[in-house]
């Protein structure tokens, strides 16, 4: 009779202790969620402002290689009429 009462007194310990355990793993579990959340919009910020600056520097270069070929265009065009009036 002992024994099923000692029995019962440790499965009743042990319920109530892994109600504890279930609270402690759900904060744990919001934790983790909430920190990986902040991390990935960080890294999200990060790569849309480097994105944002690439971007930038491929326009400027696009610009400068479409002034230097305009001005190229308008030397052979010069060339051209020079070498039809000859």
């Amino acid at each position: 009779m002992k024994k099923i009462i000692l029995s019962l007194a440790f499965i009743a310990v042990l319920i109530s202790c892994q109600d504890k355990t279930k609270e402690k793993l759900d904060e744990a579990k919001d934790a983790v969620t909430e920190e990986v959340t902040t991390t990935i919009d960080s890294a999200k910020i990060k790569a849309e402002a480097k994105l944002d600056t690439l971007k930038d520097k491929a326009n400027a270069k696009i610009d400068s290689v479409k002034v230097k070929s305009a001005n190229k265009m308008e030397e052979a065009a010069k060339k051209l009429k020079e070498s039809v009036k000859k």
